[in-house]
């Protein structure tokens, strides 16, 4: 299930951007940085003051932000004859018009290609 979340880095990095919404759940680092993904309930019990607590973005969720706030819309696709994961960047203009893709090549996975999306995105917007 952990492959359906944003990284926390990326979860701050959303966070300072503005993205708002109610978390289905948080992310719980201990002392070693170890990821784990808990409900709100189960923080607010088990918390401690070894843990750190962020809301969990969902992929999903960080997408719909960017596509509508921003007409940002990534494109991950495979292609059979390299063997590689490939992403686009597209901006919605004009009407429906799509601007030229941000190429991000080359990677071994789906979820690699996804979290190289999802840091472009922030990129682009943290540079606007």
């Amino acid at each position: 299930m952990d492959k359906e979340f944003c990284t926390y880095e990326q979860a701050l990095a959303l966070k300072e951007l503005g993205i708002d919404f109610v978390p289905i759940g948080y992310h719980r680092y201990d002392m070693k940085r170890k990821p784990v993904i808990s409900n709100e309930t189960a923080v607010r019990i088990h918390g401690s003051t070894d843990c750190l607590n962020h809301p969990a973005i969902l992929y999903q969720q960080a997408f719909r932000w960017f596509r509508e706030k921003y007409k940002l819309h990534p494109h991950i696709c495979y292609f059979n004859d390299t063997n590689v994961w490939h992403g686009d960047i597209y901006k919605l203009e004009n009407g429906g018009l799509m601007n030229q893709p941000m190429e991000l090549t080359n990677y071994k996975t789906y979820e690699e290609a996804e979290q190289a999306c999802l840091d472009k995105l922030i990129e682009i917007v943290k540079n606007k």
